[in-house]
């Protein structure tokens, strides 16, 4: 995790202490970042680092969330509180932030917590896998302890640990330093967490929750773990990266090296230099636009004044990193299209998942071990009502349904639709709903109501109210009266 993580962040600081770290243990190989600068002493450490690590992580994420999922429930009070306790706890934010943490780091843990004082509703948060420690039994997590440090004005390191148990939370304070856990001290020695020692119970450690399952779950990346088989850990989409990521760095540090040696330099004889004085050694002046003549024979070697400019090879950089990008994105499960190769003109959502369809299957392939937010959800409903702030029902189970990953063109849906109503092959019904595939029943009937009132199809009835079908020429007399008694 720690060498997914130096490739995530981009810190060029830590990725070259961890790959000298390797380097010096003889189990990793002497690539660019394990390699010492070679300039002087207060020259500019001149290594590129291409994002294309975070670049992978972002776009797993955007995949998955960036139309953001549906939440339903079979009631309609529950339907509604469930509503608001997601929009209002940005739970859509939430999902991108675990689903881009995960792609990076092999997978992600959501955590249902509360606290009354700063909102009323229950929290879903995601919490990063290299700060908790997971038990798993058959594959199931059955607890989990999470970790973090607080702050500190010495050196002593305080740490919180926060485990998950079915129907409890426990909470401690430990006083350690930088590798070592330390020695467990009561919760009110540091003030980030004193508050919590009100809230414990009897036991002084635990807060129940009155809710029989687990507050926190596990969502792997996708799985197996091909370093670790077997494990129920699940694989970041760096593994087996890491030296396409460090390649590419050297390819972008060769280009940025050819810039800098071409740019254009004049070499002159050092009669044409002026001296600045004792001690001042001398300078050539190359805006000075009349020089006296200078005691150098014409046909000596090297008198006159050269320009040198080498050529920055662009096309053999660029050929390259495309060629390095695209098997990394590859390796990680992914079409090139989706990170900009390839053509860029405009085309339909069909023809984009056409050309994107390795990441498409990847995309599915993820969502179908998110399987563990629709239990948090049913947890944060029973927390609700637990807690006091609902009294909504809690022996539903939300179900979770995916937004689409590419949008369809608005342009090419209306000219779809217009080609059906110009064929007659659809109803106002049909046409709307397709336009508007989220909106209920009751929405789709109104705007279907407004869009005939607006073509003139029916007209308003001043007798008993509503909408009738207009009287048009030509029919026969009493013919809008049957059509309305039909409709």
């Amino acid at each position: 995790m720690r060498l997914d993580d130096a490739w995530y962040s981009g810190n060029r600081a830590c990725l070259a202490e961890l790959y000298r770290s390797m380097h010096q243990r003889r189990d990793g190989r002497r690539r660019l970042w394990g390699q010492r600068s070679e300039q002087a002493p207060g020259r500019p450490d001149h290594r590129l680092h291409a994002p294309l690590a975070a670049d992978i992580a972002a776009t797993s994420a955007d995949l998955l969330f960036s139309e953001p999922p549906t939440f339903t429930v079979d009631d309609t009070a529950t339907q509604t509180r469930l509503d608001e306790v997601t929009e209002a706890g940005a739970v859509a934010n939430t999902l991108l932030e675990a689903a881009e943490v995960a792609a990076a780091l092999g997978g992600v843990f959501l955590r249902v917590t509360w606290d009354a004082e700063l909102v009323r509703r229950p929290l879903l948060t995601a919490v990063h896998p290299d700060a908790a420690l997971p038990e798993f039994r058959f594959g199931i997590l059955t607890a989990v302890t999470f970790w973090h440090e607080l702050s500190s004005d010495t050196a002593t390191v305080w740490r919180h640990l926060e485990r998950h148990e079915p129907g409890r939370i426990l909470h401690a304070l430990y006083q350690g330093s930088t590798d070592r856990l330390g020695v467990r001290v009561p919760l009110t020695e540091h003030p980030d967490v004193a508050q919590l020692a009100d809230s414990l119970g009897p036991a002084g450690d635990a807060i129940e929750t009155g809710v029989p399952l687990l507050t926190a779950a596990y969502v792997p990346n996708i799985r197996p773990n091909r370093r670790h088989r077997g494990s129920p850990y699940g694989r970041s989409d760096y593994q087996g990266q890491h030296d396409l990521f460090d390649a590419l760095d050297e390819v972008w540090t060769s280009w940025l090296r050819d810039i800098r040696l071409a740019r254009a330099r004049l070499i002159v004889p050092d009669g044409y230099l002026r001296a600045n004085g004792p001690g001042q050694g001398a300078s050539f002046d190359d805006d000075r636009e009349i020089w006296q003549t200078l005691s150098i024979p014409p046909t000596e070697n090297g008198a006159g004044i050269t320009l040198s400019q080498f050529a920055i090879r662009v096309a053999e950089h660029q050929q390259s990193a495309e060629a390095i990008v695209r098997q990394a994105v590859q390796g990680a499960g992914y079409s090139a299209q989706s990170f900009g190769l390839g053509d860029a003109t405009a085309v339909t959502a069909t023809e984009v998942t056409a050309r994107e369809r390795r990441s498409m299957i990847t995309r599915d392939k993820k969502a179908r071990y998110w399987g563990p937010l629709g239990d948090m959800l049913h947890v944060l409903l029973m927390l609700d009502r637990t807690l006091g702030f609902s009294t909504v029902r809690t022996d539903l189970r939300p179900h979770v349904q995916f937004g689409d990953a590419v949008s369809e063109d608005p342009q090419n849906v209306a000219q779809t639709l217009a080609l059906l109503a110009q064929a007659e092959a659809a109803s106002t019904d049909t046409k709307v709903r397709a336009l508007h595939p989220d909106w209920s029943d009751e929405q789709v009937l109104a705007e279907v109501d407004r869009i005939r009132a607006d073509t003139g199809s029916v007209v308003p009835d001043p007798i008993i109210g509503g909408l009738v079908p207009a009287e048009v020429p030509g029919d026969q007399p009493g013919a809008a009266s049957r059509q309305a008694g039909r409709s």
